[in-house]
């Protein structure tokens, strides 16, 4: 969970995974759909489905992995990943190249080299990471690493007065340690979609991602005015209920939601109809959750999980909502 995403956002998410899937026997025998929406609102689903499967795996097994080695031969454990479980659980002496890892090591040396991307960099600094490791106390020295990465010396305006080892660090000497680790920068594309809000007898038209994506795979969104049958002018017609943005690996996306008729005839494919005290039990994307429950009107506390349900007296959205 904690990967691509910080501690304070996972801590409920966890809690409540915890208490419905407390050991790799649990998770195995939990449906998909139950996995996805403990998992709803972390963004990265992939994450939820690979460990999912590693559950079924190691459900499978006489006894759990014992190294680091055993543990990157299963599907969704890489070498960070495998490191952490045996430095930590386990007490063997591999060290964690995680970014928090590479940006200490970068500015400790002040090295200029220009990586590809964080992945180029982890690779660069595994060595060096392992010559530091602590081969008695693996698990605490990964962690420490970590924490000090992820508290101390941050990507921008790192604490280095307040810093355990700045006395080693020549990117400190420098007086420049924002500028290391030197990575490419990724080239952001901007793209922006037109949404619909249609809604009849209760019910709102929700459009489902294809089971084989690569991204929100068989997630619920609100659909764009393509998906729903309709063009975009036409749909920017009806009033603004809803806006926002998201970015998705290297996109920029902008998001407009509209109030629009519903469509007429077949629906197209991947559309369904859900009724509004149902939509507690479909996985919505993070942002179109909270959309939808801005949309109805709903507490900021209720926008997330369970079931939603527009309050008493309160009819079908006329008037613009800006989020």
């Amino acid at each position: 969970m904690l990967q691509q995403t910080q501690v304070a956002t996972v801590i409920p998410y966890f809690q409540r995974w915890m208490a419905a899937l407390p050991d790799w026997t649990a998770l195995a025998g939990a449906t998909e759909t139950s996995v996805m929406k403990l998992w709803e609102g972390l963004g990265y689903y992939s994450r939820a489905r690979r460990l999912h499967a590693l559950a079924h795996r190691l459900a499978a097994m006489p006894a759990l992995p014992a190294t680091a080695a055993e543990w990157r031969e299963l599907p969704g454990i890489g070498p960070y990943s495998a490191a952490a479980i045996a430095s930590i659980a386990l007490g063997e002496p591999c060290a964690c190249v995680d970014g928090n890892v590479v940006r200490i090591l970068a500015r400790l040396s002040a090295d200029g080299t220009l990586f590809r991307d964080s992945s180029e960099a982890a690779g660069k600094f595994a060595s060096a990471a392992g010559m530091l490791l602590s081969p008695s106390s693996p698990g605490d020295f990964n962690q420490a690493m970590m924490e000090l990465g992820a508290t101390v010396c941050l990507r921008s305006s790192p604490l280095c007065a307040s810093c355990p080892v700045s006395g080693y660090c020549a990117a400190a000497r420098l007086g420049r340690p924002s500028e290391f680790p030197r990575l490419t920068r990724k080239r952001i594309e901007s793209r922006s979609v037109v949404r619909v809000w249609c809604e009849r007898r209760r019910a709102v038209l929700l459009h489902r991602q294809p089971d084989g994506g690569r991204r929100l795979a068989g997630l619920w969104e609100l659909p764009s005015a393509q998906q729903a049958g309709m063009e975009e002018a036409r749909a920017k017609g009806g009033p603004l209920l809803a806006s926002g943005q998201r970015s998705i690996t290297r996109f920029r996306i902008s998001e407009a939601i509209h109030a629009a008729a519903p469509p007429r005839g077949r629906l197209g494919d991947g559309l369904a109809w859900v009724r509004l005290d149902k939509l507690g039990g479909v996985v919505l994307s993070g942002p179109h959750r909270r959309w939808v429950g801005e949309i109805l009107g709903l507490p900021r506390s209720r926008r997330t999980g369970g079931v939603i349900r527009r309050p008493a007296g309160r009819s079908a959205p006329r008037r613009a909502i800006s989020s």
